[in-house]
């Protein structure tokens, strides 16, 4: 025996309406898919549930019965349509995010705090592991991940910032080697860089109008973090690429110089990444909503 819980919840609708006519005016359904449906349910459960006149409508001593549980069906998905309309007017349940460490630390924190008590319906589970989650197998709702994106039918990228890049180092460093005055001289220093896919040092590209240079000192210390990087640099260990503006705070202290002032790295694009769905949960639009509001704030 199959029994489609939708055809309980039409026989007692009909039953409450008192005829066919009625509950196809209330249900914006046609009278004869009613019938076609009951008569449908009835041959599936081997009894009648409805005795039909051209006047009246009276339930069997079976459809009587069967009437409870029609409008428990009934209470269930009036429920359900509820608790799904609550969910879209005020976002609820767990989401979880994968966010690159510096940038969640540096830039993310009073974001993740205001979105905490904007929705505190929602729980944050927020992985910050170096390694590229797997946002569908893993069963993650949104991603930041920064530069170049490989192709992927099964996400969805949205930009939410760009980068400046720059050179970097301390005063001490540089009052003992020199300020280079061209990037051929920075092969006479030392470099604090990030680490490349498959043990390859990414060079450095500079720019300066139409002239370029590519090129890379001797790496002294290589990491996975330009927070470190950058804090290493502040204690003399050589020259570091980083964000302009994670270098900012360390500028305005006197800890770093500008090197090289008037040459550019390109910039790095920061992406916000999660799975293509056409009915995205309202918890990840609220935080995109969110997180995309508070990027185009003055700083």
């Amino acid at each position: 025996m199959n029994i489609e819980a939708n055809d309980l919840w039409l026989f007692a609708k009909i039953a409450d309406a008192g005829s066919f006519s009625k509950a196809g005016e209330l249900l914006g359904l046609p009278k004869s898919t009613l019938s076609r449906r009951i008569s449908h349910l009835e041959k599936q459960l081997g009894e009648r549930l409805l005795q039909r006149t051209t006047r009246q409508l009276h339930l069997t001593e079976f459809g009587l019965r069967l009437l409870q549980h029609g409008r428990q069906i009934g209470e269930e998905i009036d429920a359900a349509l509820a608790w799904a309309e609550h969910r879209q007017t005020e976002p609820s349940g767990r989401l979880r995010i994968s966010l690159p460490n510096d940038f969640a630390t540096l830039f993310l924190v009073p974001v993740l705090a205001d979105f905490n008590e904007r929705y505190p319906a929602i729980a944050l589970e927020i992985d910050l592991s170096a390694r590229r989650v797997d946002l569908v197998g893993e069963n993650f709702d949104l991603a930041i991940r920064m530069g170049e994106l490989p192709d992927d039918a099964s996400l969805t990228a949205k930009r939410l910032s760009q980068q400046d890049w720059g050179l970097y180092a301390s005063p001490e460093y540089l009052e003992r080697h020199g300020q280079p005055q061209q990037p051929e001289d920075l092969n006479r220093y030392h470099a604090l860089t990030l680490p490349g896919r498959y043990r390859e040092q990414p060079l450095w590209q500079l720019d300066c109008g139409n002239l370029s240079w590519q090129g890379l000192p001797p790496a002294r210390i290589l990491a996975n973090s330009p927070e470190l990087l950058v804090k290493l640099a502040c204690r003399g260990r050589g020259i570091v690429a980083a964000p302009v503006s994670y270098a900012a705070a360390y500028l305005k202290s006197g800890e770093l110089q500008r090197v090289l002032p008037g040459w550019c790295l390109p910039q790095t694009t920061a992406w916000l990444v999660f799975p293509g769905r056409k009915l995205m949960p309202g918890k990840t639009r609220a935080f995109i909503d969110f997180l995309i509001a508070s990027q185009q704030q003055p700083a």
